[in-house]
């Protein structure tokens, strides 16, 4: 029988960081190839998904996350993979909300939003982000390497705020040499819209994307690059933790931000855990290794021993990847951010 009455202690890890945030991977499966994440010579037809009946089921999910909100999680976040591809999660996101204090996102790639935001901001999702890398379609072409268009995203972007879940975040991927030219151009459509892009620096996430220092792209190099025809002044931050560092156009006309994890680590105020698909618990994007839930939970475990194994693993967490990134990090294992959920 399941323990659910009381709240366990709010978790702290080992550098008095609190657990807030849960990002939940729903699946492993993905219908963009991105360079980034999940390159074709690596996850092409061959490549073996996690199969049905080991990821987590919706039911399961609910279960741990209602164990994290009594550990004092207020935020979770659907990702993949991409969350659209599993079948019925509008039912997910009901069950989510039901969860009292609990604040349900998602993050996408926007390919089938326009077909799904009803249903889903029905069901009580009120936050979407969305990725769009580029708004040249022969370069964001390029970059899923999976011949889908702007056009298609862009109509899930207007779709989500016809339902409800405005503003919409866009997140851009900044590789040098590849689409840096387009950044601008993005700022400058969703300027005015209340919608707010999000530029994001080039990762070392994983071992297939090919990540090299020279392709990274400095958050401050594209806000410098905006500002020049866009001006923009420093924002401050909404929240504690808060990945993205805001700026804000002096004529009012809105925000963007950069989240800058290679070149201004914000480890220091890291409230994110993660569940991977088949039920793994990791503590870092960068993480090496994760913490079984899902057998746990199929084994029969109570509500309050799943609460003791999430403590003590934050408890034990001293993670902070990006502040040590160097020399001595670039030879770890990592899990792909695909795996993981971004």
């Amino acid at each position: 029988m399941r323990e659910t009455d009381g709240a366990a202690a709010p978790a702290r890890d080992r550098f008095a960081r609190p657990m807030r945030d849960l990002r939940v991977s729903v699946t492993d499966r993905c219908n963009f190839r991105c360079r980034y994440c999940m390159p074709r010579e690596m996850f092409g037809a061959d490549f073996a998904f996690l199969p049905r009946d080991q990821i987590l089921t919706f039911e399961e999910i609910a279960r741990v996350a209602g164990v994290f909100a009594r550990m004092g999680v207020r935020k979770v976040r659907l990702t993949g993979g991409e969350p659209l591809l599993r079948h019925g999660l509008p039912e997910l996101v009901r069950m989510l909300a039901a969860i009292p204090d609990i604040d349900v996102a998602l993050t996408t790639n926007g390919s089938l939003l326009a077909q799904q935001a009803a249903a889903l901001a029905e069901a009580g999702l009120r936050r979407v982000t969305v990725s769009l890398d580029s708004l040249d379609d022969a370069v964001f072409r390029g970059m899923n390497d999976a011949d889908f268009s702007v056009a298609a995203v862009l109509a899930g972007i207007d779709a989500a705020a016809a339902a409800g879940m405005a503003p919409v975040k866009v997140n851009a991927v900044v590789r040098r040499g590849v689409n840096d030219h387009t950044a601008v151009d993005l700022a400058r459509h969703f300027r005015g819209t209340g919608h707010i892009v999000r530029f994001i620096e080039f990762m070392d996430v994983g071992t297939t994307n090919g990540w090299r220092l020279d392709d990274v792209v400095p958050g401050g190099e594209i806000i410098e690059m905006i500002s020049r025809e866009l001006p923009l002044e420093p924002g401050g931050a909404n929240y504690r933790g808060e990945v993205a560092k805001r700026w804000r156009y002096t004529d009012g006309s809105g925000e963007v931000g950069v989240i800058t994890s290679v070149t201004q680590p914000f480890c220091g105020d890291c409230t994110r855990a993660r569940l991977s698909a088949e039920g793994s618990l990791y503590t870092c994007l960068f993480a090496t290794k994760g913490t079984d839930l899902r057998d746990a939970m199929r084994a029969g475990a109570a509500d309050d021993d799943l609460a003791r194994i999430i403590g003590g693993t934050w408890e034990a967490r001293d993670d902070r990847y990006s502040e040590r990134r160097s020399e001595n990090t670039a030879g770890l294992p990592r899990i792909e951010m695909s795996y993981i959920g971004g």
